[in-house]
């Protein structure tokens, strides 16, 4: 497979491919993971979403925020802090 980069895999802002140049263990495919079967959803008072996703080969949560559309990613980071189900 060819190494694709995030915008031919998932949509994405100018901001995110900006973050993810210091961020290249994050995988594109993860971000997808993540979309598809977030485990907690947030919607923050800008209106972009945070989801966030258990990946198994990394042993992490990872975050993705997204536009309000729940489709463009905006940012994406290893969440050290999350605890499933917590409340704010």
């Amino acid at each position: 497979m060819p190494n694709l980069s995030y915008a031919d895999r998932v949509k994405v802002t100018r901001y995110f491919e900006l973050r993810m140049v210091d961020r290249p263990e994050i995988r594109p495919e993860w971000c997808m993971e993540v979309l598809a079967r977030p485990v907690e959803i947030r919607q923050q008072s800008d209106g972009k979403y945070q989801m966030w996703g258990y990946i198994e080969t990394a042993e992490k949560y990872l975050r993705v925020i997204t536009l309000e559309d729940r489709e463009t990613v905006d940012n994406a980071f290893f969440d050290r802090r999350y605890a499933r189900g917590r409340s704010k």
